[in-house]
């Protein structure tokens, strides 16, 4: 029964703590928080439980000469 208490006790910490930080991201402005690599509608993904990995797309980049010599 007390490890049930205890468990209870830190799930109401964690969320606390969460909606603390929530605030705190949410009464930055756009500029602050691109500093920190984040937008405005990223705020509620950070904190999910099973947040959605995020990988930035990026292409290579293509020399034309390289295009000319597989071409020839």
């Amino acid at each position: 029964m007390n490890a049930l208490i205890s468990r209870l006790v830190a799930q109401f910490r964690n969320r606390i703590e969460k909606a603390r930080a929530i605030r705190e991201l949410s009464a930055l402005d756009d500029r602050s928080l691109a500093d920190i690599g984040l937008t405005r509608s990223d705020i509620p993904f950070v904190f999910a439980r099973n947040p959605v990995e995020r990988t930035p797309v990026r292409a290579e980049p293509v020399l034309v000469i390289d295009n000319i010599r597989h071409a020839a």
